[in-house]
């Protein structure tokens, strides 16, 4: 199992912890504050084709790897997580296309998603709750060659600006969300789909999250990915494989905050001298190196597996599962606590907007909280156990 970088990761790395500090930094604060989608970011990473990192060469992606989308997303996150998560996001919104889609839906839709053309997003979450699929009420009838989508999802990233949607329905109610439930393609502009409310969020202000609206929404038959039943366990993988992404994220925001907190604790003196000469100080950014390391190693591990696996709806075994969700719980526990300690590094000044880690505190949270809360991946871990 190799997880050391190969010289083209290196390449990419120095070339996006370029481009972040170059294009993207700048405008990270404004741009929370404006808690408004930036499109001049789109058409910055398209430009540099962060967008099909991960995707299949033979559709237009540049076949890198999982790992290279990590340490891409990785790097942006230090400047700005809302940035990490626009181009992870394409992979979460894409993948189960590339997991349970057939040559057609594929030719279909994912060049112009590697591309960066036509930007994704994955539609799960109801207002009863994210990890609930028992209580999700979104139908889907069919009706001739078409099936007729009613009902409503929330908290969707990119929900309000993609072109292409996978949205997880009830086909079968009767049989529940386990095992009577599907997951199709919605592209923008298809009659009865509208988008409602944007959230305006505590962190990673200018992504775009918001609800989405089904009414007698009609999507042809031939958008179904897989087959009716299988929704619950393209919707499982999904989130298997997308876990690292959000594991990268937060691990950009720790790395961020923890770079910032150690240049300022060599410079910020006082008592006639740094405060990183303070035990107090140089523990904690001690502790910080410490947790970040350990979430790097285990999150590139989990790469380094995962980036082997087929693309497909094969079953994983336990200890894939297991490493995916592990990765995830870690890293954006590392996040929280990272950057509440960058916080108290900084005193009175971490608590204002001026510095960025004030803005780190706020973005890590939600890495704890989407694509499974930390509560559901620790059960997530505990059943492979068994």
């Amino acid at each position: 199992m190799q997880y050391t970088l190969t010289e083209e990761q290196e390449l990419l790395r120095e070339t996006v912890r370029r481009l972040a500090k170059e294009r993207v930094e700048p405008g990270a604060r404004e741009r929370d504050e404006k808690g408004k989608f930036d499109w001049e970011m789109v058409t910055l990473f398209r430009e540099n084709d962060l967008f099909g990192l991960d995707f299949p060469a033979e559709y237009g992606g540049s076949d890198a790897g999982m790992l290279s989308l990590i340490i891409a997303v990785e790097e942006l996150s230090k400047v700005d997580a809302s940035a990490g998560l626009l181009i992870d996001l394409q992979e979460l919104g894409t993948l189960p296309i590339m997991l349970a889609g057939n040559e057609e839906q594929k030719k279909k839709y994912l060049p112009k998603l590697a591309s960066g053309e036509h930007l994704a997003a994955f539609a799960l979450t109801e207002t009863s709750g994210g990890s609930d699929v028992a209580g999700f009420r979104c139908q889907a009838k069919k009706d001739g060659d078409s099936y007729i989508l009613n009902g409503s999802k929330i908290f969707i990233s990119n929900g309000g600006v993609a072109d292409v949607l996978t949205v997880y329905a009830l086909t079968n109610p009767e049989k529940g969300g386990h095992k009577g439930a599907a997951v199709f393609i919605v592209e923008k502009g298809m009659p009865g789909f509208s988008v409602g409310k944007k959230e305006d969020k505590m962190g990673i202000r200018w992504s775009d999250t918001a609800e989405l609206i089904f009414e007698d929404c009609r999507v042809p038959a031939e958008n179904l990915l897989g087959a009716e039943g299988m929704g619950f366990h393209i919707m499982m993988k999904t989130l298997d494989f997308a876990r690292p992404g959000i594991a990268g994220q937060a691990l950009g925001i720790a790395a961020g905050a923890y770079e910032y907190a150690l240049a300022y604790a060599k410079e910020r003196v006082a008592f006639g001298q740094p405060v990183f000469n303070f035990q107090g100080v140089s523990f904690k950014l001690a502790d910080m190196c410490i947790r970040i390391e350990a979430a790097r190693h285990l999150l590139y591990k989990t790469c380094a597996v995962y980036q082997e696996l087929p693309k497909d709806m094969s079953r994983l075994s336990p200890e894939q599962i297991r490493l995916s969700a592990m990765a995830k719980c870690f890293c954006s526990d590392v996040a929280m606590w990272v950057t509440t300690e960058a916080v108290q590094v900084l005193g009175g000044y971490g608590y204002t907007r001026e510095f960025p880690v004030e803005r780190m505190m706020r973005d890590a949270k939600i890495t704890q909280i989407y694509e499974g809360t930390n509560e559901i991946q620790r059960l997530v871990i505990a059943n492979t156990l068994k």
